[in-house]
């Protein structure tokens, strides 16, 4: 069973076929971090006693680790790409003395102070001993203002964590003006289009968005979102963060639409920056399944179902899959390219479900097996339809063309095809081995891997479909795998029939690879 072996081993790396290239084109609380003025990153996923929930919030996480001010260090995620060099006297003491502009001398007690205050609250914070902690930033609050001056950066960070502090614990009055004074301090060091600016502002947006201020919250991130395209451009996971949270205000202000665009965005800059899988990508995404409200977010839930397959979660991934695939069909006709790669995506998960099964309950591993096996023929059908177009579809092209819709939809037909025949042929070799058959030749799997073939050559004559690089991949797995399949059993249906033998069938892979290798040279 070397062919079945094999074909199992490359599965899930091919499980990601992504849905959009077939395409025509709870609520919980995580502390901020408090960090000292260390020019570091780090971050905090503790939750302590100040949780929070809200049904009302079920759909977003609303609070991902927040920027936090600390000395000149305005947001964590940040901290090494904005910062600027700390001020003599608090990471590196000079005759224990240091200058400030009037040209008086003070000591540098109060710089060193302010940040083992600051230290020990985040500590503290951290922990859930708000009420200690809260001691800690006030003496921290007044040691930098002895320290720096009353309107220097660290005093802007020293009013962030206490206004972090108190909007833990709901004390909005004294939140409030606390977050505006930091902000102020912080224009007028560095001036109002100032990255450090645009993350405090978020922070002050995620303190209106817990109060369900939504005109307000919705203004301050509109302003960061600004500052941050500007200055961080807008493939920066930053941008993205306060690009997501300005989707939840619009959520919840019920502009759907707008909403799912700017989460699906937050999310698209991940998946390029290499987080699709994520815990806060993968948060998002299930976040936007929520909705359902497009065909957009129904790709968006099967990426996230695609990811969670690929993490082993298989029956959260089938269980998405089938929501999409009954959302598919209220939205498109029956027979749409989009329900053939959900029905092929939901059998992989099956037979993924049946691998799994073989060893503890044989006779669940085999139903699973049928189960996958219906829904192929289902995506076999639904993608055959697709290639074969009606006698008004005929007539349409000849009059005008075929339109590029129609061009990417049957390529996409035929990967689908490709793919479900060859997974078909796979699932028969597994079922032998479940059965524990003694015959090495398995008629049914060799067929499927004939049809893949037969189903290539009389659609690739379409130039458009030809010169698909996605198309002529998928044929060349098909034939190694038929070429395995044939080496394994010792023999095959060509032996009976005079099919195609394994010589040609050889031949035939080394003209594939040629074209492709040619094709990737052009382009490149």
């Amino acid at each position: 069973m070397m062919f079945s072996r094999k074909a199992s081993a490359n599965l899930l790396r091919r499980f990601r076929f992504s849905a959009q290239s077939i395409t025509t084109n709870s609520l919980q609380r995580n502390y901020p971090i408090l960090l000292s003025n260390t020019g570091k990153c780090r971050f905090s996923n503790q939750l302590g006693s100040g949780g929070y929930y809200s049904d009302s919030f079920r759909w977003i996480f609303l609070f991902g680790p927040a920027a936090v001010i600390l000395g000149v260090n305005v947001s964590p995620a940040l901290a090494e790409e904005v910062s600027t060099p700390a001020p003599t006297g608090i990471d590196v003491e000079i005759s224990g003395l240091r200058k400030i502009e009037d040209g008086s001398v003070v000591s540098n007690i109060h710089t060193s102070k302010w940040r083992v205050f600051t230290d020990s609250g985040r500590d503290l914070f951290l922990q859930g001993k708000l009420e200690e902690a809260e001691k800690l930033f006030l003496s921290a609050l007044q040691e930098a203002k002895e320290g720096f001056g009353d309107r220097d950066p660290h005093v802007a960070s020293a009013y962030n964590n206490l206004a972090e502090l108190y909007r833990v614990e709901k004390a909005f009055n004294k939140a409030e003006p606390m977050y505006l004074e930091a902000i102020n301090i912080l224009e007028e060091s560095f001036g109002q289009d100032d990255v450090r600016v645009a993350a405090a502002l978020h922070n002050l947006g995620q303190f209106y968005l817990m109060q369900r201020k939504l005109e307000q919250a919705r203004g301050v991130y509109e302003r960061a979102l600004k500052i941050k395209r500007r200055v961080l451009g807008e493939a920066h996971s930053d941008y993205a963060d306060t690009m997501y949270h300005l989707g939840t205000v619009l959520y919840l202000q019920g502009k759907y639409k707008d909403s799912e665009a700017l989460v699906r965005d937050s999310i698209r800059i991940l998946e390029d920056g290499g987080q699709g899988e994520s815990m806060i990508c993968t948060k998002r995404m299930r976040q936007l399944a929520e909705g359902w409200t497009s065909l957009e977010t129904v790709i968006a839930a099967e990426r996230l179902a695609l990811t969670l397959q690929s993490l082993g979660n298989l029956k959260e991934a089938q269980e998405l899959l089938e929501r999409c695939l009954e959302a598919r069909r209220a939205l498109l006709p029956e027979d749409h390219i989009q329900v053939a790669a959900n029905l092929l995506h939901i059998a992989r998960v099956k037979m993924l479900d049946s691998n799994k099964l073989h060893k503890s309950n044989v006779y669940q591993a085999r139903a699973e097996l049928d189960m996958a096996k219906d829904l192929l023929r289902k995506s076999i059908s639904v993608a055959q339809k697709n290639l074969v177009p009606s006698t008004k579809e005929k007539g349409n092209k000849q009059s005008h063309g075929a339109s590029l819709t129609t061009v990417r939809s049957r390529q996409s037909a035929l990967v689908i095809l490709l793919q479900s025949l060859n997974a078909l042929s796979l699932l028969e070799m597994t079922k032998s081995e479940l059965e524990e058959s003694k015959d090495p030749y398995n008629s049914e799997a060799e067929s499927a891997l004939r049809e893949c073939l037969s189903a290539y050559k009389e659609f690739v004559t379409e130039k458009s479909l030809s010169d698909a690089p996605g198309v002529k991949a998928e044929y060349l797995l098909c034939l190694k795998h038929l070429v395995d399949l044939i080496c394994d059993n010792k023999t095959s249906s060509a032996d009976r029939s005079g099919k195609t033998g394994l010589k040609e069938l050889k031949d035939e892979i080394k003209r594939v690879e040629v074209e492709l290798s040619t094709k990737g040279r052009c382009r490149s």
